[in-house]
């Protein structure tokens, strides 16, 4: 009996083939496309938050009360927070504080720092999550918050229950530090352009 020929593969077949490859390397080429994107972005709100904080080193508040700061660098983390998500959020809002802490700060600065960006995020991100604050409410929120947070870890380092004499002191310049940069917040927000 003859050996059956092999079938050679058909044109239709070569063709899906490559079509096929096509859609695998147009897919490659945009996810390292929006990864780029995403760094950028990302590196562009970094040196952003950065300007801010350093901004803020020139404006004195003198009030008696250590830790009183408008928080400026809480603009970026809001319009970050809303336009990109929580976890982009949390990025560019740890690297600030490090870095910050290195080139105008200490360690100690970034303790506190660090425990009132978690505290302000955490309380942002669950009323982001409600959606029934406005951006404004957030940021007063986060604000508020952020104080609390550093008040709570120097209770802690200080082993000291007077500091918390400071809480009202903390919470009004908390509430109108959060109205300043959320009004500021609202007016990126709703004028930049980014997909997650």
């Amino acid at each position: 009996m003859k050996k059956q020929a092999k079938k050679e593969p058909s044109k239709n077949n070569i063709k899906n083939r490559k079509n096929i490859k096509n859609s695998k390397d147009s897919k490659t080429s945009a996810t390292s496309h929006s990864s780029a994107k995403n760094v950028a972005v990302t590196g562009v709100f970094i040196a952003l938050a950065m300007v801010f904080s350093y901004i803020e080193t020139f404006i004195p508040i003198n009030v008696g009360v250590p830790g009183v700061k408008l928080g400026l660098a809480n603009i970026v983390t809001i319009v970050v927070l809303h336009k990109l998500g929580v976890g982009r959020a949390v990025l560019v809002s740890l690297i600030r504080i490090v870095l910050s802490a290195m080139l105008f700060g200490n360690i100690t600065v970034m303790l506190y720092s660090l425990a009132g960006a978690m505290v302000s995020l955490l309380v942002m991100t669950l009323l982001c999550k409600l959606k029934f604050f406005s951006i404004a409410g957030v940021s007063i929120a986060g604000g508020v918050a952020h104080n609390m947070g550093q008040l709570v870890l120097a209770m802690i380092m200080l082993a000291d229950q007077h500091v918390l004499y400071y809480a009202p002191v903390l919470i009004i310049s908390g509430t109108i530090a959060g109205i300043v940069t959320g009004i500021l917040a609202v007016a990126i927000t709703y004028r930049v352009n980014i997909d997650k």
